[in-house]
């Protein structure tokens, strides 16, 4: 995910209003003592933390519980340094946050969500792809779908850039207000538009590094090809048709690429993106954000929107956050409690809009705010951030392996590699058999 130091600057949109949902009332009893303890993420949009905190309180106030909250970063990994500390000491929040691998890895030590799950998906509406995929485990929901921090890693592209070196229309291949007109927009037009552009001067902006954005793009094209590396059985499947189909279209995106990109970080494309050097970037919509006020020029010339179809499909990333409970914890109902209420249809909109539409909620029900509808310039900029016609499968990056290798295949940038092997010049087999050889550890561990 892009979060760079230039997200603290993304500007929020004001406040809405949305129907009220009651969550069901925590029923205090002698056993519940002392203080509710919550982690949160450390949200990079000013302003959104106060939303959770206002929810949480307006929930506190109504049962009379007291709660603690604590805002973790995520720079320098501490939420992550945090999980695992409290994992080993059996002892901490009630409530934490975890980013989207981090429930699976920790769910010996998770209190099952499945009672609170059962009434927001009634309310809500499915989950998609993503979280079912990345939330369960053995019939047992690990979490809660968090919107606070979940974000699709969609095109951004530039209007005019487009229309000029590649001949198309972002904005009538995705209207806004209107379902998309974008069965022409496939993986061999991306490539030719990646070629235009890079003649004009304005290569697309995709990183082949080794952190998430880089290996964000790199999932969606594999998976648009139909190519995995280990399937859902944790089988091999590297040595496939898919995988070798998947490569040699890399090899030729690449030649069309900014020539540092094996070295970008999340930044990168942020930057890319606003100082005007790219036609297109993936991102969530934080680097249009910062464009809109450092760049408006630049601002007022992006529109966000669908991935490329290939031959298995259509698909984009979604990077889930999770609210979990630890099974240690010693306030289990009055957590569960909390987490219906901010799973409410209300709660849920008043954190989409203080996250200016930067948040995306997992339910199916969530995908037409106005917060969407109405951010610009230009009008209508990210009304299809959401997916709002259900047009694309959300994923993540090596499913549908098991979810523990497919985290691995990420934290190694496998898929990055193995692009930048065979780019570089190493025979296909070759490459193949280190990547099966990677793949083959990641399973014994």
């Amino acid at each position: 995910m892009s979060r760079t130091l230039s997200r603290r600057q993304f500007v929020t949109a004001t406040a809405m209003s949305s129907a009220a949902f009651v969550a069901a009332p925590y029923v205090r009893g002698a056993h519940a003592a002392g203080n509710l303890s919550i982690g949160f993420w450390d949200h990079w949009v000013p302003g959104a933390n106060k939303a959770s905190t206002d929810l949480v309180n307006e929930w506190a106030e109504r049962e009379r519980v007291q709660v603690q909250i604590d805002y973790i970063t995520s720079q320098g990994n501490k939420l992550l340094l945090t999980i695992s500390a409290e994992a080993q000491a059996k002892s901490g929040h009630d409530i934490l946050a975890m980013p989207a691998w981090n429930p699976h890895a920790n769910s010996h030590l998770l209190e099952p969500a499945n009672d609170i799950m059962k009434g927001s998906i009634e309310q809500n509406g499915k989950v998609n792809e993503a979280v079912h995929y990345l939330g369960q485990a053995g019939g047992k929901w690990l979490g809660v779908p968090a919107c606070v921090g979940s974000q699709i890693q969609a095109p951004c592209s530039r209007i005019d850039l487009m229309k000029k070196y590649a001949n198309i229309d972002v904005q009538e291949m995705y209207p806004a207000g209107s379902p998309p007109k974008a069965d022409y927009w496939t993986m061999d037009t991306f490539l030719k538009a990646a070629e235009a552009c890079h003649k004009g001067g304005f290569p697309f902006g995709i990183g082949l590094g080794q952190t998430t954005d880089s290996m964000v793009a790199a999932g969606t094209i594999f998976q648009s090809f139909g190519a995995q590396l280990v399937d859902a059985k944790g089988n091999l499947t590297v040595k496939t048709d898919e995988v070798r189909q998947t490569l040699e279209y890399y090899k030729k995106l690449i030649a069309f690429l900014p020539p540092d990109v094996a070295a970008w970080d999340d930044a990168s494309n942020n930057k890319w993106l606003i100082a005007g050097r790219g036609a297109l970037i993936m991102n969530p919509p934080s680097a249009w954000a910062v464009a809109r006020r450092d760049a408006p020029q630049i601002a007022e010339q992006c529109w966000t929107h669908g991935f490329p179809a290939g031959p298995k499909g259509r698909f984009a990333s979604y990077l889930p956050f999770f609210w979990t409970i630890w099974a240690f914890s010693k306030r289990k109902e009055a957590a569960k409690s909390l987490l219906a209420h901010l799973s409410q249809p209300s709660s849920i909109e008043k954190l989409v809009v203080a996250s200016g539409g930067y948040d995306l909620p997992a339910y199916e029900k969530f995908t037409t705010l106005k917060v969407w509808a109405e951010a610009e310039p230009p009008k209508g900029t990210l009304y299809h951030y959401p997916n709002p016609y259900n047009h694309q499968t959300l994923s993540i990056a090596a499913s549908p392996a098991p979810p523990r290798v497919a985290h691995q295949i990420n934290v190694q940038a496998t898929l990055t590699k193995m692009c930048l092997r065979y780019a570089g010049g190493e025979a296909m087999e070759k490459t193949l058999a280190w990547a099966e050889g990677e793949c083959e550890g990641f399973l014994r561990t």
